[in-house]
């Protein structure tokens, strides 16, 4: 019998390739000789060279790089490419690598609607839709339901994501005693960023209360954001040096909780098992949230109008309705869940 050979395409963003990384853990377990590749945008690679199962990544930049990349791909000759994005592009994209089966969401679950006809077999998760608010699965399950289509069985999700211990880790434990909290102020979109002022008065509440420094973590275009956070503070909290993909797990791994939006890093530690407390607004924290249990999400979803929109459409963010005082009432709650990492 051959080796099957499966294309994963998830080109972006970063947290929704985090997402779909139990896609790949769940084919690696039931078919622990297949070939498994990923197809991935440049900007989001990182994340997936320290994910084991993955044999080969195959990245992809603009427009003018699809023929080299497709002619990539064809080369493999895969079985079976599943698009975990439903767009027009990664669609197309799966359907051109060649493969025998195409496989995707229906068009109440793709992002783009009309992704579905590029696809040979189609699953639709049942119930409302990718963004119906009575939607009440997280999108990790959502995505593994999508390999039913190819007998594989629902299972809890794994993320094997590589320990490493990057130089931003070692800096922070030297600044800290090894123990701190991370916030991250930042968002790539603006609805979703709470006010740095408000996460000042967090950070000096982890102070008095639990003792912890706050490492305020920051990506391309935040760092003035994360500089306000630190100058509110009072000394609470430092700022964290730059910091990549890698650099980001390694904090994770030995965060005692974040706080944080809906964001790439959040997920990340989310992956990790960090504990988190998530500020949610536009995003519905039962599809888009953390998965432990024991987290905690204070969230304005039920009253936002801008439900996945990228920006805020009535003139006051629903985030500016969730004050400091909330949001450590909610830290206390998840600090006291785990009081062993504290």
């Amino acid at each position: 019998m051959n080796t099957p050979a499966f294309l994963i395409v998830r080109l972006g963003a970063l947290g929704d390739i985090v997402h779909t990384i139990p896609v790949a853990a769940a084919l690696r377990r039931a078919c622990p000789d297949a070939r498994i590749d990923w197809l991935v945008g440049a900007k989001h690679r990182d994340i997936l060279d320290l994910v084991p199962v993955i044999d080969r990544r195959v990245v992809i930049g603009g427009a003018a790089a699809w023929p080299a990349a497709i002619g990539e791909v064809r080369k493999a000759r895969y079985d079976v490419a599943i698009d975990l994005q439903g767009l027009m592009k990664s669609a197309l994209l799966a359907r051109l690598s060649g493969a025998s089966r195409v496989v995707g969401f229906s068009s109440r679950y793709a992002r783009e609607r009309l992704a579905h006809l590029f696809y040979t077999d189609v699953h639709d998760p049942g119930r409302g839709g990718l963004f119906d608010r009575r939607e009440t699965r997280h999108v990790v399950d959502i995505n593994l339901g999508l390999l039913t289509i190819l007998g594989i069985a629902a299972a809890p999700a794994e993320f094997p994501i590589d320990a490493i211990d990057a130089p931003a880790a070692r800096h922070v434990r030297d600044r800290t005693s090894g123990r701190y909290a991370l916030l991250n102020p930042g968002a790539a979109w603006p609805n979703k960023r709470w006010p740095p002022a408000r996460l000042s008065a967090v950070a000096t509440a982890l102070r008095e209360r639990h003792d912890l420094i706050s490492v305020v973590i920051w990506g391309p275009g935040e760092e003035s954001l994360a500089r306000e956070v630190v100058g509110g503070a009072n000394g609470a909290a430092v700022l964290a040096p730059p910091t990549s993909v890698a650099d980001i797990v390694a904090l994770s791994r030995g965060a005692a909780l974040m706080v944080s939006g809906d964001t790439g890093p959040a997920h990340i530690a989310s992956a990790m098992g960090t504990p988190i407390v998530g500020i949610y607004g536009p995003t519905r924290p039962a599809r888009n949230g953390p998965l432990s249990p024991n987290d905690v999400t204070v969230s304005r979803d039920a009253s936002c109008d801008c439900h996945h929109l990228r920006r805020c459409v009535r003139g006051r963010m629903c985030l500016l309705d969730i004050e400091a005082g909330e949001v450590v009432d909610a830290i206390e709650r998840r600090l006291a869940a785990e009081r062993s990492r504290v």
